[in-house]
């Protein structure tokens, strides 16, 4: 039951890497535009954290199961995880380039 409840897990994150990968940090420069996205990064993290935790977990966890099945399910998680660490890296990259340039101050 509990590996069920792993995969379903796992299954019902797709969604939620999916767009931690898709989603652009900023918006305008997606777009050809030269101009800050001051929300744009954190709606990045807030998608991209949790599918790279859910997923690293996935892969850790699997990858200690050692059955060929549970070998398949690790490469997918890990090249889940690995694809949302560019994203996450822009996203940081644009919130320090905000913060450096003084653009988007509350």
């Amino acid at each position: 039951m509990r590996a069920f409840a792993f995969y379903l897990v796992l299954l019902l994150a797709t969604p939620l890497a999916a767009l931690a990968v898709v989603l652009p940090a900023n918006v305008y420069r997606a777009q050809g535009i030269a101009a800050p996205d001051c929300d744009g990064p954190l709606q990045v993290l807030i998608f991209a954290v949790p599918a790279i935790l859910i997923y690293g977990a996935g892969a850790l966890l699997t990858y200690r199961a050692g059955r060929s099945f549970h070998r398949l399910v690790f490469l997918l998680c890990l090249m889940i995880a690995l694809a949302t660490v560019p994203n996450i890296a822009e996203a940081v990259h644009e919130l320090y380039r905000n913060a450096a340039a003084g653009e988007c101050l509350r």
